[in-house]
């Protein structure tokens, strides 16, 4: 019941929050949940959490600016331009 708690007052948390924000509060409590089980220590957690955040914030970016797409090269970098004509 305490984690169904949790879990909506972070939900109603992050509602107001534009999509950057959104992103990186959802990335950084995906990275902290991944990185605390991977390796079984709160420091795992905190570099998931650091790492989950700063990927979310970047995809949430994105969201904020409309006809931009984010991409990936053939090499794995990120980077974000121009959607094509037609949509995303």
């Amino acid at each position: 019941m305490k984690k169904a708690i949790v879990l909506l007052l972070a939900g109603l948390a992050v509602a107001g929050c534009t999509e950057t924000e959104k992103g990186a509060g959802i990335g950084a409590a995906s990275g902290a949940v991944i990185g605390g089980l991977a390796t079984g220590n709160v420091r795992g957690a905190a570099v998931g959490a650091a790492i989950g955040g700063v990927a979310g914030a970047v995809i949430g970016n994105v969201r904020d600016q409309p006809g931009q797409c984010y991409y990936r090269d053939r090499y794995g970098r990120r980077y974000i331009d121009a959607c094509p004509r037609g949509g995303y």
